[in-house]
């Protein structure tokens, strides 16, 4: 290959390009992103950097990589793949021909329906998001937070500590019972009560009221909650459209093997975008999470510069983890079809246990409050024995 194009500059394209060179390949390299920044680190963004206690300079993710030798194209986003040329078209007008690409343009935050021009409303995706949402809370008021998933949480508890009057709207009945099941999720969620943020649970947003500035969200139930901020925490939905009717297969992301090969030779996919095979339950998944788009891009990277004849190994399980309200919480695993959860250390109520989720006997997640060492533990066997 002499031209290898990553289409994404956050931490899995970076991950791939560092891969790319670490397994020998000295040919060009370009990397696209349509951020104008450099490679830098998202988990701070709804913690240390909301909270004034980083800076930019803190979340840079290239110090060592001199020898990377990649052209950066910054600040354009890519708008087609063309498999016929084999190319890369910008939305800047440049063309990128390329004997291989890697796919790692990420996801965007899911926003409300009109909403926009509202001042006073955020999502939390990129740095400019956070500089924004920084300088607002940094007046203080009332925030109210949409979505009780992990990073609505870490605002909810950014905002807490930085004085904030804040509510969580959860339109489900249990906070986080998607990736922790429905009673670790109450756990987990229980925090927000422990330092005296507002938890709604069970109730929909129905919109936003105010003219020029929200002043307060509109509850499906017929409730307004006062709001001189909101954050808008619903997901993220992969940045897959311009990939249409390049012949690479599309599905929550793009689909992928069990190594990140596409539907079409010489194209892998990495990170947020990346709707990998995963063995362990034969179906495909999407793992947006940090350990995700730090490991995984090796692997589609050796399936690249071996044209597709590498077999494909099978993926360590998706790590994450959240701070929150001063507690470190850790899952590894999958959640979805244990059929038990067993507090093996600790307790629940002192919010510092070891929680493991088995199937059929069988280990296949564990989830850790404040138990960081026994967690390690936990996470080494799973990955040894999956």
């Amino acid at each position: 290959m002499r031209t290898v194009a990553v289409v994404g500059a956050s931490l899995a394209g970076l991950s791939a390009a560092r891969s790319l060179r670490k397994r020998g390949y000295d040919g060009r390299l370009v990397v696209i992103g349509d951020e104008p920044h450099r490679p830098y680190d998202r988990p701070p963004l709804s913690k240390e950097f909301l909270a004034g206690t980083l800076g930019e300079a803190d979340l840079a993710l290239e110090r060592d990589d001199e020898e990377l030798h990649a052209e950066w194209m910054l600040g354009t986003r890519a708008t087609a793949l063309d498999r016929t040329e084999r190319s890369i078209r910008l939305a800047d007008g440049r063309t990128v021909r390329a004997d291989g690409v890697v796919l790692a343009t990420g996801a965007a935050a899911r926003t409300l329906p009109g909403t926009d021009g509202l001042a006073g409303v955020h999502t939390l995706r990129t740095l400019d998001d956070a500089r924004a949402l920084r300088d607002e809370l940094a007046l203080g008021g009332r925030l109210v937070v949409i979505g009780g998933g992990f990073v609505g949480a870490e605002v909810a508890s950014t905002a807490y500590a930085l004085g904030l009057d804040v509510t969580v709207v959860e339109a489900a009945p249990t906070p986080l019972a998607g990736p922790l099941g429905a009673d670790m999720g109450a756990v987990v969620s229980a925090l927000h009560a422990d330092h005296g943020v507002r938890l709604l649970c069970g109730v929909g947003v129905k919109g936003l009221s105010g003219e020029r500035r929200v002043e307060a969200v509109l509850l499906e139930d017929g409730r307004a909650v006062p709001a001189d901020i909101v954050v808008v925490g619903i997901g993220a939905t992969p940045c897959v459209d311009w990939l249409e009717g390049s012949g690479v297969a599309l599905g929550n992301g793009v689909t992928c093997g069990a190594d990140g090969r596409t539907t079409l030779a010489g194209v892998v996919a990495v990170g947020d975008c990346a709707n990998w095979y995963d063995p362990r339950t034969g179906t495909h998944r999407r793992v947006e999470h940090w350990t995700g788009a730090l490991e995984r891009p090796d692997a589609a990277v050796a399936t690249l510069l071996a044209y597709g004849a590498r077999e494909p190994g099978l993926p360590r399980p998706p790590y994450f983890w959240s701070d929150q309200y001063g507690v470190k919480i850790q899952f590894v695993g999958h959640a979805a079809g244990a059929d038990t959860v067993t507090v093996e250390e600790g307790s629940p109520r002192e919010r510092s246990f070891l929680a493991v989720y088995r199937r059929a006997s069988t280990p296949v997640a564990a989830l850790g409050m404040n138990q960081p060492r026994l967690f390690t533990r936990w996470r080494k066997q799973l990955a040894a024995t999956s």
